[in-house]
């Protein structure tokens, strides 16, 4: 466990560099930075007894970062590409956590509008190759959060829905609409909030019935 922690304080140390080098316009060190984070992430859920899938899809986001550091448009698809794979992953890992919670299913709603009110602002802006990638994708991510919240709990809900807003962020970006001043300081701050809380909410998620149960044992005759 001590390696875990000493890796996701690394992480951590690593997501303040990034965020300050766009917050001064230093484009080389974010570029450094970025590359470390999944990698510092997954390495510290995998000492943490993460399941192989929630490594996977933290690997499957390291593979889209270093693929956006491009401009070019085959960089884009090939990484919106990669972290779809990682919400695949993310979405088979969360469905074998269990029913979704009665109550949390009042949520289907709220998600399919977000859902279906984004793409069809988006998709008279959007350049035509990439309005049915960016709707595709963006159904993948609404049901990965959706499914975060309404099997994982709280944690994972408020990952998923960062990480929604940081995909849009980019996704506005693409249609050419006003940004945020330091546009890319958002998504990141977003994207790595999102990451993180995904991977506490499955780990909280997995010791909490080897919890119950030893409670249960505890007060057994």
């Amino acid at each position: 466990m001590r390696a875990s922690r000493e890796l996701l304080a690394a992480f951590a140390l690593a997501v303040v560099l990034d965020l300050a080098c766009l917050a001064v316009g230093f484009r080389t060190g974010h570029a450094v930075a970025k590359v470390l984070l999944m990698p510092l992430l997954a390495a510290s859920a995998a000492r943490a007894g993460a399941p192989r899938l929630l490594v996977a899809a933290l690997l499957c986001g390291w593979g889209g970062d270093v693929l956006l550091l491009s401009d070019a448009d085959p960089a884009f698809m090939a990484g919106m590409a990669s972290f779809a794979a990682g919400h695949v992953c993310y979405l088979v890992l969360f469905r074998r956590q269990g029913p979704p919670h009665a109550r949390a299913r009042l949520l289907a709603p709220a998600y399919a509008a977000a859902l279906v009110t984004l793409v069809a602002l988006l998709w008279p802006d959007l350049p035509a190759g990439l309005r049915a990638p960016v709707a595709g994708y963006s159904t993948l991510l609404t049901a990965m959060a959706y499914t975060a919240a309404t099997r994982l709990g709280p944690v994972a809900g408020l990952g998923g829905a960062l990480f929604m807003v940081s995909d849009t962020l980019i996704a506005t970006g693409v249609a050419d609409w006003p940004q945020l001043p330091r546009p890319d300081l958002w998504i990141m701050l977003t994207y790595a909030g999102a990451q993180f809380l995904l991977v506490r909410g499955t780990l909280d998620a997995r010791s909490a019935p080897a919890t119950a149960y030893r409670e249960v044992r505890s007060t057994t005759p």
